[in-house]
């Protein structure tokens, strides 16, 4: 099964987070299928860019968004 979720990058103490399509299966930082956002917590406000027709194909073909990115998606009205 594929599904959306974050992928952590950036240094320690320094978080960045890449929203990646990947297997459920793969770990967290594994191989991934496509970006298709990013999140940075460290801006404020928190700042989140997502590609929305990407996502939106994705969530056609059947992948599961995380919790965390079904709230994302909420809060840019995409799903």
């Amino acid at each position: 099964m594929v599904t959306i979720r974050l992928a952590r990058m950036g240094k320690k103490k320094r978080p960045f987070y890449r929203v990646v399509v990947i297997e459920k299966t793969r770990p967290r930082n594994g191989r991934f299928v496509e970006i298709v956002g990013t999140y940075d917590p460290l801006k404020k406000p928190h700042e989140v860019k997502l590609d929305a027709e990407r996502i939106k194909y994705w969530l056609g073909v059947g992948a599961q968004p995380s919790d965390t990115v079904r709230s994302f998606l909420r809060n840019q009205k995409i799903a």
